[in-house]
């Protein structure tokens, strides 16, 4: 058989599983759309902040709340699904037949990456209509940094998929990795309010580097070529040098 078919057999299991899981579609595709929605009904976060450059913080978190969706899609969906996959003895089974390791991390990643971005396109609308945020301005800049951040997210995740053993430790992983994303992404102080030395150091982490090509592009500007460089040098370092070197069936 040839591996054309074989792929996209994998590709349907991977999405129709996906679609079993609410607490999946509720985290990845619909809590950073409602964590902006209850951000966006205090009153304070809808006046203008001089310490976000005149922006109002409702309008910081739109950026914050797009990698949200793409933090959790790649680090709390991708590595305890594959884990568990290995642990239950799915892999071995697997191995006996035509499909290749790079065949399911790349329907896990399609599957993820798709409601990650279904997730980011809530959000802008809910955005948009419910606090007028308006949208970005450099889109193509904007979507290329998102996508970008998505492909750092996925590979962390895959990253994680192959080094952990069990589904606890690839669960306990995901969650350890999940608050240093989040800080650096900006959910708890948006980047442009960081003092500078923060910021610098926090520009050379993958999600940092991405929200600064976010706001850049939101902006109306061409996000900076170090910002998208540093973004897919973590990409394809975590992606090529760790997760597809070191996946194993068992």
């Amino acid at each position: 058989m040839s591996t054309g078919p074989v792929n996209t057999a994998v590709l349907r299991t991977e999405f129709r599983l996906f679609r079993r899981e609410p607490a999946g579609i509720f985290w990845i595709m619909l809590f950073p759309t409602l964590l902006l929605a209850i951000l966006g009904c205090i009153p304070s976060f809808r006046e203008a902040d001089p310490a976000l450059g005149g922006l109002r913080p409702v309008d910081a978190y739109v950026p914050v709340a797009l990698l949200l969706g793409l933090i959790i899609g790649g680090l709390q969906g991708m590595p305890p699904t594959l884990t568990g996959y290995r642990e239950t003895g799915i892999l071995r089974r697997m191995s006996t037949t035509p499909v290749r390791p790079s065949a399911l991390l790349a329907a896990q990643m399609t599957v993820l990456g798709a409601a990650s971005m279904i997730s980011a396109l809530l959000t802008l609308a809910v955005g948009r209509l419910a606090f007028d945020v308006a949208l970005p301005r450099q889109p193509l800049g904007h979507l290329l940094a998102l996508l970008l951040a998505l492909a750092a997210s996925l590979s962390l995740g895959a990253l994680l998929s192959a080094l952990a053993r069990t589904a606890k430790i690839a669960t306990a992983a995901g969650s350890t990795a999940l608050f240093p994303a989040m800080f650096t992404a900006g959910v708890w102080l948006p980047v442009e309010a960081m003092p500078d030395l923060m910021a610098d150091i926090v520009g050379r982490t993958p999600f940092g580097a991405a929200a600064q090509a976010l706001n850049e592009a939101s902006a109306g500007h061409w996000p900076g070529a170090g910002h998208l460089a540093v973004t897919a040098g973590w990409a394809v370092l975590l992606l090529t040098a760790g997760a597809v070197r070191w996946f194993r069936w068992e």
